[in-house]
């Protein structure tokens, strides 16, 4: 069977999943460590067990998860299979969210709560003209 042409897509389709993954990354920044990363780790194991129960121990197995399952999302959208039936981009969109979040982990799935503190405490301490 020859491959479907991908939807479409429209601006809706690459801001969605940035804004989704800003939230998913604001809220797990308050989740505390090490707990934050046995969550994450334990939340992809059906896409790559393997890879995810290395998680267990880091984050670059978590990523490595993700772009994987970002993978599957690409030849979804590709072949026009969307994962949700009743939105046609939602493989772009997850692809983006899921991309998005494996760079987070590769970052050390820093705290939001933390990073703004530390710019807080930056702009506070930078000299003033």
């Amino acid at each position: 069977m020859p491959p479907a042409h991908p939807p479409p897509l429209s601006l809706p389709d690459y801001v969605g999943p940035v804004v989704g993954a800003a939230i998913f990354v604001l809220l797990m920044g308050f989740v505390k460590e090490p707990a934050r990363r046995t969550v994450n780790a334990v939340l992809f194991p059906f896409v790559a067990m393997p890879v995810a129960y290395v998680g267990l121990q880091s984050y670059p197995p978590i990523a490595v998860a993700l772009f994987m399952h970002a993978a599957w999302d690409l030849l979804h959208h590709l072949w026009g299979g969307s994962i949700w039936p009743f939105m046609p981009t939602a493989s772009f969109g997850c692809l983006i969210f899921d991309s998005l979040i494996a760079i987070w982990f590769l970052m050390g799935a820093p705290s939001a709560r933390h990073a703004i503190q530390d710019w807080s405490e930056h702009r506070r301490l930078a000299p003033r003209p």
